[in-house]
Order: structure tokens, then sequence, then C-alpha cells
């Protein structure tokens, strides 16, 4: 992937210009996360909306990292949410009451099983797997986009995927 782009936004500045730079970046990351376009939209619109109101006086650095940033750590913050509230979404809850079947195949229950072990995850263990495995940044991409060094990352990603690879055979054992 190409190296992340340095433009400097102020913050609360232009919102219209920041919307139409960044937003299809924002809800295809979300959507990769969630799984789901109504949540990747809702996403999205906390990310911006957030942007709106933050303090004029600061600057954005690199614009493309900090909307990245915000898009995976607000479908985070959803994932985590539903987690806790156990909610079911409208898109879901219209195909549970249809007579139609869900598909509940293996890559249906892996991806199901990924989105809430990422909501398991620290923040900043889940924002590094994230832009690696899903966004496809390099090591030195993730580095700099979270201001941290490759070592950094190459350790946390290490451990992070060992204990993943634990928990999705411990998740194996249990349900078979």
């Amino acid at each position: 992937m190409a190296a992340l782009i340095e433009q400097k936004l102020p913050l609360a500045g232009n919102l219209e210009q920041a919307f139409l730079a960044h937003h299809a970046r924002v809800l295809k990351a979300a959507y990769r996360i969630t799984g789901s376009m109504a949540d990747a939209e809702d996403v999205a619109q906390t990310v911006f909306l957030r942007y709106a109101s933050a303090a004029s006086g600061q600057q954005i650095q690199n614009a493309e990292s900090y909307f990245y940033r915000a898009a995976i750590n607000a479908a985070l913050d959803l994932l985590r949410r539903r987690r806790h509230e156990n909610l079911v979404a409208i898109d879901e809850a219209h195909s549970v009451q249809s007579s139609a079947p869900r598909p509940d195949g293996p890559e249906r229950q892996m991806r199901d099983w990924m989105r809430q072990a990422l909501a398991n995850l620290s923040p900043k263990a889940a924002e590094m797997l994230v832009l690696r495995y899903i966004e496809g940044f390099d090591l030195g991409e993730v580095a700099r986009a979270l201001s941290t060094s490759r070592a950094v990352v190459a350790v946390t990603l290490h451990r992070t995927r060992a204990r993943l690879r634990s928990e999705y055979q411990a998740h194996l054992r249990g349900t078979r």
C-alpha cells in the first residue's frame, strides 16, 4: 500500500472538504470491521460529527491516518457496545424474522467470531491488527499511523495473533 499522504487539516476546519476527501475511506474501513453497511454508515457519521465538534485550534498532521484511526476506533466501539448491550442490528432482525435461512457456514462463523475477538482486544492491538491485516498497511505504515516503532508493531501483532489463534482453537473445541 502506498505511503500515507501527509495532509494538514484544521481539526474543526472545512468539514465538507474533509468529508469529500475521506468519506469513502472511512466507510470502507468501518465496513470491513463491522460487516454491515448500516453500521459502517453510522460509524462514518460518528467520525465526521466528532471531527466537526473538535476544538478549532488544533491541526491534524496526517488526515488520512487520522480518519483511518477514527473509523477503526469508532467501529470497534460499536462492536464493544453491541457485545455489552446484546443488540440485534435492524437488518439482522429482519432476516431473523423472515423464513429464509441465514447463511451460517464456517466462513460466516469465523467472521462473526473475529469481530467479537476484535472487540475484546486492547484498542491499540485492535488498531494494529486492523491496519495491518484488514487495511493492508505494511509494518512501517502501521507504525507511522500510530506514532510508534516498527518493533512495537511487530511484537504486538505477534502476541495478538498468538492470542487469537489460541482463543480460536479453544472456541472450536468448545463448539464441537
